[in-house]
């Protein structure tokens, strides 16, 4: 794996340590580490089946609801471990936020998307600024202040996903994570959800999978490229071939996995 430019421990967001990802007795992920530096976007390309959404799943134990899934290794958030014994996921949940692939807004009211998940979080402040706040920090309340009433599902796919962030945003968390958030839309959502993701990276850190990889290379400061290879039982393992900044990645990347992924030869 290529050694990218290392941030201060200080300044670390995750840290993944020789993380292994098994379904069953099928190890699926092998040996991964990689550093995510807060207020950066991080995004994982790579070919489908290479494991790219399974690690992205284990920075905040989504693949705890997963039967036979276990992870080995560790993974620290601001120096603690999050699968120590001591970590409440529920709890780390509020700090590390997803957006899925689909748009999943709630059936309720915008506004009860946005202040129905602060509410349960255990929010006591002004819930008007709140929803306001959020949705104008994923660049959709322009679009949906004047039927804050009406449902969620009323919106469009990009504005649904844009509500999903915003909703993200308003339990405070200090990462999010997004996988494939952009790929059921059309272009001009898609370029309004990268706007977006720019315009909060200042407060939040983002760790974004996606099969784009032009979207990768105009989003993130550094990207991950992940492969797959076959196995003696006919499946295969994910790995990490190359983590560095992006430019690097996409210029001059030092595996020659990576030279093939980023010209096209496949994937």
């Amino acid at each position: 794996m290529a050694n990218p430019s290392t941030p201060s421990p200080t300044h670390l967001a995750l840290r993944a340590d020789h993380l292994k990802v098994y379904y069953g007795s099928t190890l699926a992920v092998r040996d991964v580490n990689l550093e995510v530096p807060t207020n950066e976007i991080v995004a994982f390309i790579g070919p489908s089946g290479c494991g790219k959404s399974t690690v992205l799943r284990c920075f905040n134990r989504m693949n705890d609801l997963i039967p036979g899934c276990r992870v080995e290794g560790h993974i620290t958030f601001h120096g603690q471990d999050i699968y120590g014994t001591q970590v409440d996921p529920v709890s780390l949940r509020r700090r590390i936020g997803m957006v899925f692939q689909k748009a999943n807004p709630f059936s309720q009211s915008i506004y009860e998307n946005i202040a129905w998940a602060a509410r349960i979080n255990g929010y006591q402040g002004d819930l008007d600024e709140l929803v306001e706040t959020s949705l104008r920090r994923a660049a959709v309340w322009e679009e949906v202040k004047d039927k804050l009433r009406e449902s969620g599902l009323s919106l469009s796919g990009g504005q649904q996903q844009r509500l999903c962030i915003a909703r993200a945003i308003a339990i405070q968390p200090d990462i999010i994570l997004m996988d494939e958030p952009c790929s059921a839309l059309d272009p001009i959502s898609t370029i309004k959800i990268e706007e977006t993701m720019q315009q909060i990276k200042a407060d939040y850190t983002i760790i974004i999978v996606t099969h784009n990889m032009q979207q990768a290379s105009r989003v993130s400061d550094r990207t991950a490229f992940f492969n797959a290879e076959a196995t003696d039982r006919g499946g295969k393992v994910g790995f990490l071939v190359e983590y560095d900044r992006t430019e690097v990645i996409f210029n001059s990347p030092r595996e020659q996995y990576t030279r093939d992924y980023v010209s096209g030869r496949f994937g």
